[in-house]
């Protein structure tokens, strides 16, 4: 893939726009990074020595991170973004698209490691994060060292997987497949239902989300649909498109590849480590007794896991 066009140095947050009342990571430094045309990540940067990124899901911020970014600063540079179209980040429109392929999402993250002074970094990622790592492992081989995935399968897979009632746990994705219009319209009207209902059935442990915490998410979210479902609704179109011709190339992820996952071979009737073993060749997948947030519920598992990654 061509190399993106480095990005403009990052610019520190005024005072009054770093995070105040809500929650943040203790010990960050909060930054404004600009990655793309009129696009600026919101994000959380500590530590020293190795650089790792470490990219949320949904309905989350980079704040999922937080009990893990802290024991990594001890001995790595972290970077904690929120993606482009969550959080504080910005939320370009999205005429014809593309605007949140994972490509481009991708890209977003190489330009902000660049802009902080990491040609190479590893890269880690939940959800909706880990799609936007896959990706970048993909598309920028040399730059992702190390790529670790919690939850996720490979877009591809992840449509190929699901059929029938067992579907039912991805309802969101066909709804937010759909073209512009109806889905942002149904989950605007009710926006903290919809996405405090995944807070609420893919954690084992609620207390691992505080009230706070949760807020946070939920206010984000509310202010963020349009983009969330962009994001969402680029995994059936361009996301989709570019794994096709992925595997129809027989590219794969060449660096050390870590995948935490919940046993959803049980859930849903297909072998997910056999999946990601036709995607990495040099693959550590466990399968774990941990819920959905799991850099939340399980955070000491997860370091211990990225720690183990970063020494291979």
């Amino acid at each position: 893939m061509p190399t993106p066009t480095p990005a403009p140095a990052p610019l520190p947050l005024p005072d009054a726009a770093v995070p105040g009342p809500g929650p943040v990571i203790p010990g960050f430094e909060y930054l404004r990074v600009p990655v793309a045309d009129g696009v600026a990540l919101h994000t959380a940067v500590a530590g020293t020595g190795s650089p790792i990124v470490l990219l949320h899901g949904l309905p989350q911020t980079h704040l999922m991170w937080r009990h893990v970014a802290a024991e990594l600063a001890a001995d790595h540079t972290v970077i904690c973004p929120d993606l482009r179209g969550y959080g504080a980040s910005d939320k370009p429109a999205d005429p014809d698209g593309t605007a949140y392929s994972k490509r481009i999402m991708a890209a977003d993250i190489v330009a902000l490691a660049r802009a902080l002074g990491h040609d190479r970094f590893a890269l880690a990622g939940h959800d909706r994060g880990a799609l936007v790592a896959i990706r970048a492992g993909l598309d920028h081989p040399d730059a992702v060292t190390h790529l670790a995935s919690l939850d996720v399968l490979p877009t591809l897979d992840m449509w190929e997987v699901m059929h029938g009632v067992t579907a039912a746990v991805g309802f969101h994705l066909y709804l937010m497949a759909q073209p512009p219009g109806l889905p942002e319209t149904m989950i605007e009207a009710s926006a903290d239902a919809f996405f405090g209902h995944f807070l609420d059935v893919w954690a084992r442990d609620p207390q691992a989300i505080p009230d706070d915490v949760r807020a946070a998410y939920l206010a984000a979210s509310r202010a963020a649909v349009p983009s969330i479902v962009a994001d969402c609704r680029a995994s059936a179109g361009p996301d989709l498109e570019h794994d096709r011709a992925d595997r129809a190339a027989g590219r794969q992820l060449r660096m050390p590849v870590t995948v935490l996952q919940q046993d959803w071979g049980a859930a849903l009737g297909f072998d997910a480590a056999a999946r990601w073993r036709a995607w990495a060749p040099d693959l550590h997948h466990s399968t774990v007794p941990y819920g959905h947030f799991m850099a939340e519920e399980a955070p000491t598992e997860v370091t211990t896991a990225l720690r183990t990654l970063l020494t291979r």
